[in-house]
């Protein structure tokens, strides 16, 4: 059973960066009428997105996010231990995007630097990274980053990913603590699924070739290559309304958590419709939701931390939190984490 407790860990503050650039749905030449984006927007709950331009990397929105946590928490660089990464959009297929981090952010050689690669249930599976590798106290501080620039790989004439995807990077900061309350997590993963949500080529099984840039139409309005996002949607929204509520009942049976203490449940950002789906198999009150689709679409692996900055920046300052939050997707891959929040740092969105 892929539970995990973990103590002595607690979150001192979290920030996020977007670009500046935004594009409206409603107006997207991605939607052969306005009648179509209207009900594109109502079922998904996207109205706008940030788009990163050509020159911006995931690196650089993580990196923004992490200069302006370091320097609202006050903290000493030389202080910090570990750097954890997660993105399916590194810089480079190697080295390592954690590597080039480290460096830029003038952290020290001493410092332990790892990218991980998953999507939209990284930032659940970082954490329990993260937090297990603090937790013996042999790390002091550590910096979180999750981000993804999944508009590079989404094609401009594909209406099942264009218009659902957002760009987005963040940074959590992690210290040992042996006052703080434990962490918990519930942690999954069906590989038969892989082909849910995948670009084909570029790989190493399917390398890039001139074929990999030839468009085709696979239905009316969705056309790409195999360089492309390809979503099968009825597949992952029968996986998400399925694998999401029953990972959070499993996380709270497993640990004792009742769900009515909690205050906010954080899910990713998938689409409206299935994320109220969710919801509303959890029988979870409409106020304990909360959500950033509206504004910044999905943002696979930063959505939970980007929903929290955006949209929870004066409760998680000012009062102590109980949260659940649950990531679900790419992969096959799930899980949730139970955490506490004290008054922590939380950072300006910062637009890039």
């Amino acid at each position: 059973m892929a539970y995990l407790g973990v103590k002595n860990v607690e979150i001192k503050g979290i920030a996020a960066c977007v670009p500046k650039l935004s594009e409206e749905n409603i107006t997207s030449t991605v939607f052969p009428t306005s009648e179509d984006a209207k009900k594109f927007i109502t079922s998904t709950g996207v109205e706008r997105r940030r788009i990163a331009d050509s020159e911006t990397t995931t690196s650089d929105l993580c990196y923004l996010a992490a200069e302006r946590l370091i320097s609202d928490l006050n903290w000493d660089k030389e202080s910090i231990d570990c750097l954890i990464l997660v993105t399916q959009s590194p810089d480079y297929i190697l080295p390592a995007t954690s590597c080039v981090l480290q460096h830029r952010l003038k952290l020290k050689e001493e410092c332990y630097a790892l990218d991980i690669s998953l999507g939209c249930s990284g930032w659940v599976y970082g954490m329990s990274v993260i937090t297990n590798l603090i937790s013996s106290g042999s790390f002091k501080r550590g910096l979180f980053l999750c981000g993804e620039t999944a508009l590079k790989f989404a094609s401009h004439s594909d209406k099942s990913t264009w218009p659902l995807f957002g760009d987005a990077g963040t940074c959590v900061a992690l210290e040992y603590s042996i006052n703080a309350n434990e962490i918990y997590f519930h942690l999954a993963t069906d590989g038969s699924g892989y082909q849910a949500i995948i670009i084909p080529d570029g790989g190493y099984r399917n390398p890039f070739s001139l074929n990999s840039l030839s468009y085709y139409q696979a239905e009316e309005g969705i056309n790409r290559n195999n360089l492309h996002t390809i979503m099968n949607g009825m597949d992952v929204f029968a996986f998400g309304i399925s694998k999401a509520p029953e990972s959070v009942k499993n996380l709270c049976s497993y640990f004792s958590i009742d769900q009515n203490i909690i205050d906010y449940y954080t899910f990713h950002q998938a689409n409206f419709f299935m994320n109220e789906k969710i919801r509303k198999k959890l029988k979870l009150p409409e106020e304990k939701v909360v959500y950033s689709l509206k504004d910044y679409g999905n943002t696979s692996c930063a959505s939970i931390p980007l929903t929290l900055v955006s949209q929870l920046k004066n409760e998680l300052e000012r009062n102590k939190l109980r949260h659940i939050a649950c990531g679900f997707g790419v992969g096959l891959s799930w899980g949730s984490v139970y955490f506490e929040t004290d008054k922590i740092v939380c950072s300006e969105l910062i637009e890039y």
